[in-house]
C-alpha cells in the first residue's frame, strides 16, 4: 500500500472525518430495449403514457426509439438509489402492455436496418438537434449499435472531502482545481485496473448471429442463431461493440482537465474524410450534425467518464470548463440479465470500494505506451478473462489475472472495511468475499453462469433473453406500484408532456440556424 493511499485512508478513517464517506452522491442509469412477448424488437413509438422522452426526468430513451432509459435521482446510499430504480421499472410495466423489457445487454434478435427505427424527440429544434445526433450515429456504426444497453455508474465524493485532501496535503490552487484533477486521477487508476470489473461482473459473452450483420468476426458457433467465444466476459466492451476506425485514435488523455477538454474539442472539430463523404445532408434531410471525428463531445465512448450537471443551453464540455467536474460515470457495467433492474447490490458495494479506492490511490500520469498497454488488458479481458493463466501487461512485465486481482483486492480491502464501519453492517466486505472466491474460481463469474444457462435453453441467446425477460416482468407485474407511485409518476408524464409542447411553440429561428449557433459556441469559456 503506497504512502498517499496510508496516509488518507488513517486521516478518513478518524471519528471526525468518517461520516464524509456518506455524504458522497450515487446514481444509476439502465439502458432496456422494449421487446415484444415472443422477443421481437418491439415496432411502437415509445408510450405516451411514460412521459416525454425529451424532457421527463427518469424515463427517457436512448439511441433506439426503442432502446429506453431509466435515470435514478442521485441518493448518498446507494441502496436507495436501486429501490428508487426498481420503482421506475415497476411503473414502466404498468404502461407497457404486453411488451417485455430486454434482460440483456446485446439486443434481441434484429430486423433489418431500415426497421430499427431512431429515437424520436418531438419537432422543437433540441429535440431535432438530439435525434440528427442519432442519425448521424446510425450512418457511422448502424443501427444495430444503437440498441445495445448498459448500466451506467454515477459516482461522486462530497466537495468536503476534496477539500480536507487539499489543505491536509498541502495543495495550492482553487479547490475546484483540486477536485477536478482529483477525479482525472481517479479516472486514471481506473484505467489501469477497470479489466478487473470486466471479469467480475461481465455477462455478456454470447450474442444473437443477427447482430453482426454480415460483420467480419472471430466469434465461435454456439448454435443456429448464437455466436459466443469460449471464455469471454464481455463482448459489449469488445470491438464488437459501440467502436470503429474513427474513435479507435481517440487514446484516452486524462492526465489533467485540460488534457481531456483539449483533446474532445479538438475531436469535435477535426473533419473526417470518410465522415465528409455522407455530407451532412441527403436530399434536403439532414443526416448528420458535422463530418467532424465526432459530432458532440458525447459520441466519444469511453468507459468512464467526468462529468458536471449541465445547465439550460449548456454543453457537457463547457459545463466542465467553467464548474470543473463533480462526478464520474462509469459506462463499462453490462445488464446483469439475473437481476430484475439489472445491477445488484452486491455489484454496487463492490464499486464503491473499488472506486474509492481509485480515489485515495497515487494515480501518476498515464503516457501512450501504458494507455496502450492498459486497453490491451481491457481487451484480453473481454475476450478472454475466463481462460486459465491469462496473462496481462503491469509495468512492461507479464502477471496472470488472478494474480494481479488478488493483489488488487487485498489493497481494496481495507477501504471495504472502512467503508462497512461507516455504513454500519458489513455489507462492502462481504461482497469482496464474493468477488475473491470469482478469481478463484471462474466459473462464479456471471459470465460463466450466462453460458451454463444458455446450455439450459439450447445454446439460444434468443431463448434465454426472452425466458429471462419474462421472468422479470413476472417479478414487477406481482408489485404493481402503490397509488402515490403512480400519481407521482403520472405528474411527471403529464409535466414532461407539457413541457415538451412549451419548448415547441417558444422555438423561434430554423433549425439549420440552431445547428449552426450551437457548433459555433465556444466549447470551453473562462
Amino acid at each position: 500500500m503506497n504512502s498517499q493511499l496510508t496516509s488518507r485512508l488513517a486521516l478518513l478513517a478518524t471519528d471526525e472525518h468518517l461520516p464524509l464517506l456518506g455524504q458522497g452522491l450515487r446514481g444509476i442509469e439502465r439502458e432496456t430495449l422494449r421487446v415484444t412477448s415472443k422477443g421481437e424488437l418491439a415496432r411502437t413509438p415509445h408510450p405516451v403514457a411514460l412521459g416525454s422522452a425529451l424532457t421527463h426526468p427518469q424515463i427517457t430513451t436512448d439511441y433506439a426509439e426503442t432502446l429506453l432509459e431509466f435515470i435514478t435521482p442521485a441518493e448518498s446510499d446507494i441502496a436507495l438509489t436501486l429501490d428508487k430504480l426498481e420503482t421506475i421499472h415497476r411503473v414502466a410495466y404498468s404502461k407497457l402492455g404486453d411488451e417485455l423489457l430486454w434482460s440483456e445487454s446485446m439486443p434481441c434478435p434484429l430486423p433489418p436496418e431500415e426497421d430499427i427505427e431512431i429515437a424520436w424527440y418531438g419537432k422543437s429544434n433540441i429535440g431535432m438537434l438530439k435525434h440528427v445526433y442519432r442519425r448521424g450515429l446510425a450512418l457511422r456504426y448502424g443501427k444495430a449499435m444503437q440498441c445495445i444497453a448498459g448500466i451506467h455508474y454515477n459516482y461522486s465524493l462530497p466537495e468536503s472531502l476534496w477539500q480536507l485532501l487539499q489543505a491536509k496535503e498541502g495543495q495550492t490552487g482553487s479547490a475546484k482545481n483540486f477536485q477536478s484533477e482529483s477525479y482525472l486521477a481517479l479516472i486514471r487508476n481506473f484505467r489501469r485496473h477497470s479489466w478487473l470489473l470486466m471479469y467480475l461482473f461481465g455477462s455478456s459473452p454470447a450474442v444473437s448471429r443477427s447482430f453482426l450483420r454480415n460483420r467480419e468476426h472471430k466469434l465461435e458457433e454456439l448454435s443456429e442463431d448464437t455466436l459466443y467465444l469460449p471464455y469471454a466476459t464481455s463482448l459489449r466492451m469488445s470491438d464488437l461493440g459501440y467502436q470503429n476506425d474513427a474513435q479507435s485514435g481517440l487514446t484516452p488523455q486524462e492526465n489533467s482537465l485540460d488534457d481531456y477538454v483539449n483533446r474532445l474539442t479538438n475531436a469535435v472539430n477535426k473533419p473526417y474524410p470518410p465522415y465528409e463523404k455522407f455530407g451532412i445532408k441527403r436530399d434536403g434531410e439532414w443526416i448528420q450534425l458535422s463530418t467532424n471525428l465526432l459530432q458532440i463531445e458525447n459520441e466519444y465512448y469511453s468507459t468512464i467518464r467526468p462529468k458536471r450537471v449541465i445547465r439550460s443551453g449548456e454543453r457537457a464540455i463547457q459545463a466542465l470548463c467553467a464548474r470543473g467536474v463533480q462526478y464520474v460515470e462509469i459506462r463499462c457495467l453490462d445488464v446483469s440479465p439475473f437481476d430484475p433492474v439489472g445491477v445488484n447490490l452486491e455489484t454496487a458495494r463492490f464499486l464503491d470500494a473499488f472506486l474509492l479506492f481509485c480515489a485515495l490511490e497515487d494515480s501518476p500520469a498515464i503516457d501512450a505506451d501504458q494507455s496502450l498497454a492498459y486497453a490491451r488488458n481491457f481487451a484480453a479481458t473481454v475476450k478472454d478473462g475466463r481462460c486459465p493463466g491469462l496473462k496481462l501487461e503491469r509495468e512492461g512485465q507479464e502477471i496472470t489475472l488472478e494474480a494481479w486481482g488478488e493483489e488488487l483486492l487485498q489493497r481494496i480491502q481495507p477501504i471495504a472495511a472502512m467503508l462497512d464501519t461507516q455504513h454500519g453492517g458489513t455489507e462492502h466486505t462481504v461482497s469482496m468475499d464474493r468477488q475473491k472466491a470469482k478469481l478463484a474460481n471462474p466459473e462464479l463469474t456471471p459470465s460463466a453462469e450466462v453460458m451454463r444457462a444458455l446450455a439450459q435453453h439450447g445454446n439460444s441467446f434468443a431463448r434465454f433473453g426472452l425466458h429471462q425477460s419474462e421472468e422479470h416482468a413476472r417479478y414487477f407485474k406481482a408489485k404493481p406500484p402503490t397509488a402515490a407511485e403512480h400519481a407521482y409518476f403520472e405528474q411527471l408524464a403529464n409535466d414532461s408532456l407539457s413541457e415538451q409542447l412549451a419548448i415547441e411553440k417558444e422555438d423561434r429561428g430554423s433549425f439549420d440556424d440552431f445547428v449552426a449557433a450551437y457548433k459555433d459556441s465556444k466549447l470551453c469559456q473562462p
